[in-house]
């Protein structure tokens, strides 16, 4: 029968001898088995026929909408030794709670008064400030009493050099009438000269006219001599003006050098205090940070310091807490090639680890144990493995998802695409083409930019 052998024996057996020989070659046989056939070849056209949802899938993680509801690592804003631990892993903490202490170990730190020495510098040098505002006070009102007594001075140099002035006048007008006076009488001894020639006066007359001239001229010589005292009473007047004026400038320039010198301790008082309250700020803030608190309600999750006496340096992780309060979501990660069919709103399937379900991947409707979501948020660049990370809400129409959820639980997403006939999808797969690039019509996209509700 299986012709491993030239021996036959087909001549030696009668088929019609057996019932299974009967049945094989009876023509109702053949007629069931051809019904068979065709049944299962309409079944597979009618399956090949069927629509098909084309999807994009991809793996993902458990995640938070909101950065904030991530789990997240409390640093150490300064550094020091760990002093006492308030909280133990698995503990609530709410938010402002202390969840450990620590002890500086900067020797600029170590005065336990540290604040209290601060405020008295502070206050000591804002008594040096009004000490000075006092001096500059002062020094101002010196400056202006120079410039009122200069004024004064000047006033009274400026009236004594127009007395002189005008005694100058004088005695010149004087000078000019003993210089007139002198010309006359000369001119009556020369007129009483000739008339002596002639007989006409006496000896007595001449005699007395020459006593005039000599009167005159003593007189003029008097008046010169007072001219000149006059003009040189003048000239000192005029002195005195300006060594008044210079005396009173050098007294004025000095005492403004005071006074700016005295305005420049004021500016660098004023900034040394205001250094000093900077740095007590800083200091009463450093207290503060000598205490970890917790920044939001959430739970202890793990110590990343352990024990007491422990060195830490700052911005060093000291502890991790997991936020009480959250929005569940999922990060699924795609394939550059498949990027371009998913957009914000479209609709997403996930199988979630440790809860049972039954897939179609192409028919989402029939099946089982998924949990459906929109998409909310899609990264402009592919993480350190070449692929998109797509940020997926719950879908406030789909049902809730399980409240045993935690973050960084395992996922695996569906982005569903287009509809197409079950043979084509098959033709695609197997000919590495991506889905079908759609547009969606208006009133889906209105319907998935729908608000998504929180999930708490």
């Amino acid at each position: 029968m299986l012709n491993i052998s030239n021996t036959s024996v087909a001549d030696k057996i009668n088929p019609t001898d057996y019932a299974s020989f009967r049945n094989i070659f009876s023509q109702r046989t053949y007629a069931s088995v051809t019904k068979v056939i065709l049944i299962i070849l309409g079944l597979f056209v009618l399956i090949m026929l069927l629509p098909w949802t084309q999807n994009v899938q991809g793996p993902g993680r458990v995640t938070t909408v909101k950065p904030e509801h991530r789990p997240q690592s409390i640093q150490s804003v300064i550094s020091g030794r760990i002093d006492k631990w308030y909280k133990a892993e698995g503990d609530f903490v709410a938010k402002g709670d202390t969840i450990l202490s620590i002890i500086e170990i900067q020797d600029a730190y170590f005065d336990p008064d540290l604040i209290p020495r601060m405020s008295e510098q502070i206050k000591a040098r804002e008594g040096g400030f009004d000490a000075n505002v006092s001096r500059i006070g002062a020094l101002q009102d010196q400056v202006t009493a120079l410039n009122m007594t200069r004024d004064v001075r000047m006033d009274q140099l400026k009236n004594m050099i127009r007395q002189a002035e005008l005694k100058v006048n004088s005695d010149s007008i004087r000078m000019k009438a003993a210089v007139t006076e002198i010309e006359i009488a000369k001119q009556q001894l020369s007129r009483s000269e000739n008339l002596l020639k002639d007989g006409l006066v006496s000896l007595t007359q001449l005699e007395a006219r020459k006593i005039r001239v000599q009167e005159a001229e003593a007189r003029m010589i008097s008046a010169e001599n007072q001219l000149l005292i006059s003009q040189n009473e003048l000239l000192n007047a005029q002195a005195d003006l300006i060594a008044t004026r210079n005396e009173f400038a050098d007294q004025i320039a000095k005492t403004n050098a005071e006074l700016y010198s005295a305005i420049n301790t004021k500016f660098s008082t004023t900034a040394d205090i205001e250094r000093m309250k900077n740095q007590l700020t800083n200091f009463e803030v450093r207290q503060a940070f000598r205490y970890v608190l917790s920044p939001q309600d959430g739970y202890i999750a793990q110590a990343l310091v352990t024990g007491v006496g422990e060195n830490v340096k700052e911005g060093q992780p000291l502890v991790s807490i997991m936020p009480a309060n959250y929005e569940l979501a999922v990060a699924f990660w795609v394939r550059p090639i498949d990027l371009p069919l998913i957009k914000i709103g479209y609709p997403v399937r996930f199988i979630f680890d440790g809860w049972p379900a039954f897939v179609f991947s192409g028919w989402p409707q029939t099946s089982f144990g998924t949990f459906g979501g929109r998409i909310v948020a899609i990264d402009n660049f592919t993480d350190q493995n070449n692929l998109y990370r797509v940020l997926v809400a719950p879908d406030p129409k789909e049902q809730t998802w399980p409240k045993e959820l935690r973050v960084g639980s395992g996922a695996k997403g569906f982005a569903l695409l287009g509809d197409v006939p079950v043979w084509y999808e098959m033709w695609r797969q197997l000919n590495g083409f991506p889905p079908n690039f759609y547009v969606q019509s208006q009133e889906q996209e209105v319907k998935r930019k729908e608000p998504l509700r929180s999930v708490k």
